[in-house]
């Protein structure tokens, strides 16, 4: 995540923004900081797209086509955008660089919710993951383009459209594999059964969302739920796939208890940082 000296294209051919407009519009013209409570909510969600941009960037030269490593790469380099974005912002509230936040917190201090640490499994397994964060992701990006505070509202409006894209991809490849073959089906049934248990987590109120609700900061996460079952609804009927009942996750990510997978992947995303400290290239 070290910052790039000049705008580069991103993945969608877009020129992305460069360190300046990062510290000039996303965190106001002013140069105003993040409070105490956006600054934690603001790692909540960098955490998010930073573990699952991380998580699809392990797809490179997996995918099952050629076109799905180009797809999944851009998807995560989106994700890494949002995920500087909201680092960046927070950062403002204490001097810690996004750089700082990705590389040099430990396990417990991540605020990532669980479904984003789910292994990447096979690939029904990782596209039933990317179905329940992009539908989640959109509907929360949506309503946080009306936040009260001008920086989150700016960085939903660019990411809900990144988002719109993602979700999309998401739906083709459930439909496409809960219609192919007996296998591709079978897998995508069992992957369903697998990632649902930790959706719950993401649309549970906690005493800081409660408290940005109340200034019109950000939604509470139980307001997004029934927009979520919506689309879900809608994709597995036509997929003919049963929305899962039964266990649901504890979770604990916001509280910075994990699922067991986060510290090996937070190991190698660290490691070079930490091994070459302020090394620059």
């Amino acid at each position: 995540m070290t910052s790039r000296p000049a705008p580069v294209p991103d993945a969608h051919g877009d020129v992305t923004v460069d360190e300046r407009i990062l510290s000039e519009e996303l965190t106001g013209s002013a140069g105003a900081a993040a409070s105490a409570d956006v600054a934690e909510y603001a790692r909540w969600l960098g955490d998010d797209a930073l573990i699952l941009a991380q998580q699809l960037g392990a797809w490179i030269a997996r995918a099952p086509e050629l076109e799905e490593d180009v797809a999944l790469g851009n998807i995560a380099l989106d994700l890494l955008g949002h995920a500087r974005s909201l680092l960046h912002y927070s950062g403002t509230f204490d001097g810690r660089s996004e750089d700082d936040l990705a590389y040099w917190r430990d396990e417990p201090a991540f605020r990532s919710a669980w479904l984003f640490e789910q292994p990447n499994g096979d690939f029904a397994r990782t596209i039933a993951r990317q179905l329940a964060a992009s539908v989640y992701l959109f509907e929360l990006y949506a309503a946080l383009q009306r936040s009260t505070d001008a920086t989150l509202a700016a960085i939903a409006a660019k990411a809900v459209k990144e988002v719109d894209y993602h979700r999309d991809h998401a739906v083709q490849w459930t439909l496409r594999l809960a219609g192919g073959t007996d296998e591709s089906r079978r897998r995508m049934i069992r992957a369903v059964g697998d990632v649902w248990p930790y959706v719950d987590e993401l649309f549970r109120d906690e005493e800081l969302t409660e408290r940005l609700a109340r200034t019109g900061i950000a939604p509470r996460p139980s307001e997004l739920r029934p927009a979520f079952d919506a689309v879900i609804a809608a994709v597995f009927a036509e997929a003919e796939i049963d929305v899962p009942r039964g266990f649901v996750s504890s979770g604990g990510g916001r509280r910075g208890e994990h699922f067991p997978t986060l510290g090996y992947l937070l190991a190698e995303m660290q490691v070079l940082a930490r091994q070459h400290p302020g090394a620059t290239w």
